[in-house]
């Protein structure tokens, strides 16, 4: 380990303007990562996601998590002051993040160009299901329909059933990760030419790098798959088999070698000079027929016992958990991949850790979404700005600003 060590981004501030999922959780990995992120809410109602999902006590939980490490502000960009204190703070800022529909900042007086030329070094990150332009760029738009959009959801589910959307946000989750990923190669950039950029992410881009392997199929050989259930159009086997105590193993032959050690282990030397299944072109072929034959043996079988016989035998397989046997899973908790964060409001929270793991490089998990809308307003302005306490209470009562006027659980070593 290096004798001084520090977050990743430690000294990087990013101003998150963004609602919802995909561009919140930009910021988010930003956050992780050591970045001091200030995260900015219409006072009253807050960020849309305080009210998506489950709650307890009224609190959203997926807001606790989505938006931890971040310090709260109330500030209505529609006011008129509202516009002219942001563009007065922007200029403490390395990055921008906003998720309005195309041509609402513009509408605000606050464009891009517009902020940038008040600092040169600013780097916006822009997302929106269809991106700024295109026929589509107006349209509302979510993760769900950038996933109908990107091809997923119709070769999601099984032949004789409808196509089957996500039941989790997938295509917000790889934008929020794409985002994260094109800010640092932007501050990279910047580096070297001391100049900030302008980054337009659509959500469906993100979800079409899911279906790249089917798009140069189509594109090169004119095939279009359907839906196929578990399996896996490129090889076989692969699917999820039921063992013997009703419970579930998935396994994966994407190799010659693995689907020969599958072969080999379920029924020796026999099957593996079955012609049926000496190459992967037979295999996918007679599908059907190798996955009874898979499921038959592992129905013999309870999971322990199977998962032991293939992994013995050199084969790719593991259990299937639900989310509620997952958090006991040995790998799992030899990790520590899920994190117990305590909230002031509702004690002790799961949620994933900061993944990946750095060798020399300090992280942490911040705070979790406060409660408050505009938690930390007035301390956050008056250290920025300047703003004086009765300035900041001016602010309130015009509506430009919320939050309590005295902050509380402010985020350790946040600036």
């Amino acid at each position: 380990m290096t004798s001084t060590s520090q977050a990743p981004l430690a000294g990087l501030r990013v101003l998150d303007l963004s609602t919802m999922i995909a561009a919140p959780l930009a910021a988010t990995i930003l956050a992780d990562y050591g970045a001091d992120v200030v995260k900015v809410e219409m006072p009253g109602p807050g960020d849309h996601v305080r009210r998506f999902g489950a709650q307890k006590d009224g609190q959203g939980l997926y807001w606790k998590a989505l938006s931890r490490g971040k310090r709260s502000v109330a500030l209505d960009l529609r006011h008129p002051e509202g516009k002219e204190l942001l563009s007065r703070w922007v200029t403490e800022f390395d990055v921008l993040v906003e998720n309005f529909r195309p041509g609402t900042l513009e509408k605000w007086g606050l464009a891009p160009d517009d902020l940038r030329a008040l600092n040169p070094r600013l780097i916006v990150l822009r997302v929106t299901a269809y991106g700024q332009e295109g026929p589509y760029a107006a349209q509302p738009g979510f993760g769900t329909l950038a996933e109908a959009l990107a091809g997923l959801a119709a070769v999601s589910g099984f032949e004789d059933r409808p196509p089957l959307l996500p039941a989790y946000p997938l295509a917000d989750i790889m934008a929020g990760n794409l985002g994260a990923t094109s800010v640092l190669a932007a501050v990279q950039r910047r580096h070297a030419t001391g100049a900030g950029d302008v980054i337009d992410l659509a959500i469906y881009e993100a979800a079409l790098k899911l279906v790249e392997i089917n798009i140069l199929e189509y594109q090169q050989l004119g095939t279009e798959h359907g839906r196929t259930g578990n399996r896996y159009g490129p090889a076989a086997p692969r699917g999820s088999y039921q063992c013997r105590d009703g419970l579930w193993v998935a396994l994966s032959g994407s190799t010659q070698t693995m689907a020969v050690n599958v072969l080999r282990t379920i029924g020796g030397e026999e099957l593996v000079a079955d012609p049926r299944f000496t190459t992967n072109t037979e295999r996918r072929a007679h599908v059907e027929a190798l996955d009874a034959l898979i499921s038959a043996w592992c129905a013999e079988r309870d999971r322990p016992t199977a998962l032991a016989e293939l992994t013995a035998g050199g084969c790719a397989v593991g259990p299937l958990e639900s989310v509620a046997t997952m958090v006991d899973n040995p790998q799992v908790a030899h990790r520590g991949s899920i994190a117990t964060v305590e909230d002031p409001d509702l004690g002790p929270l799961a949620m994933t850790g900061i993944y990946p793991r750095f060798q020399d490089a300090t992280t942490s998990i911040g705070r979790p979404g406060p409660a408050a809308v505009g938690q930390d307003t007035d301390d956050v302005l008056a250290r920025d700005l300047g703003l004086s306490a009765d300035e900041l209470a001016r602010l309130r009562e015009a509506g430009v600003t919320d939050g309590p006027s005295e902050p509380r659980d402010a985020i350790p070593g946040a600036v």
